[in-house]
C-alpha cells in the first residue's frame, strides 16, 4: 500500500512520516530525488536522495522517474526503480508528495497497488510561523514563495481520500494511524472476495 501525504511546505509532512515510521515497523519511506542541497539535520537517503541538477536531469530523459516537478527553484521526484522495490517488500510506503505528483502517480499506479491519499491542511497564518521557525531560516522571498503556493495546494484537495487539519501532532498521526490500520483491513477484505 502506498499513503501519499500532501500539504503545502511547513504543513508537518516529514515529521509525521518518522512518526509513523517510529510506530509501526512495517511502514516505510520512499525518499525523493531532488537536486536542492540538504538542509540542517537533513541524513542523505532519508528523506530525500541529494543529486546534481544534471544527474536529475539525466534521470528524466533516462525514464528513470515516475514523476517530477519543479518547486521553489529545484527538481524534485519519485524513482521507479526505488519505488517499485518498496512495493515489492509488502510494506506500507510513506511518501510525502506534492498535489501534481499525487496526481501522477494515481493515474499511473491506482491498477498496480492501492494508495491512500492524506492533505495535511494548516491555516496560511500558522504556515508562515512555521516556515519562519524552520532551523535553516528560510529568506523572506523564499517564505514567500511557499505561501504563494497555499491556494493552488488547497485548490486540489479534491483528489484525497482523507483531510486533516493539523494543528496538533499527536492528533493527527494518531488519525493517520487509523486511516492506515483501517485501509489494511479494506484492502484485505478486497482480497478475499
Amino acid at each position: 500500500m502506498l499513503v501519499l501525504l500532501s500539504g503545502v511546505s511547513g504543513a508537518g509532512k516529514d515529521t509525521i512520516k518518522k512518526e509513523l515510521m517510529k510506530r509501526l515497523d512495517y511502514v516505510v519511506s520512499l525518499p525523493s530525488f531532488t537536486d536542492r542541497s540538504p538542509r540542517p539535520g537533513e541524513v542523505p537517503g532519508e528523506i530525500y536522495n541529494f543529486v546534481t541538477t544534471e544527474e536529475f536531469e539525466r534521470m528524466i530523459h533516462a525514464g528513470e522517474l515516475y514523476e517530477y516537478d519543479v518547486h521553489h527553484e529545484h527538481y524534485y521526484g519519485t524513482s521507479k526503480k526505488y519505488m517499485n522495490e518498496k512495493i515489492q517488500s509488502g510494506k506500507v510506503i510513506v511518501k510525502d508528495m506534492d498535489v501534481n505528483g499525487t496526481e501522477n502517480l494515481l493515474r499511473l499506479l491506482k491498477d498496480e497497488v492501492k494508495v491512500v491519499t492524506i492533505f495535511l491542511k494548516v491555516p496560511k497564518e500558522v504556515l508562515q510561523e512555521r516556515l519562519i521557525n524552520r532551523s535553516e531560516k528560510p529568506s523572506m522571498k523564499e517564505i514567500q514563495l511557499r505561501l504563494n503556493r497555499f491556494d493552488y495546494e488547497e485548490s486540489k484537495i479534491g483528489l484525497y481520500d482523507y483531510v486533516i487539519k493539523n494543528n496538533d501532532l499527536e492528533k493527527t498521526v494518531q488519525i493517520i494511524l487509523t486511516i492506515i490500520e483501517n485501509e489494511l483491513k479494506l484492502k484485505d477484505q478486497k482480497l478475499r472476495f
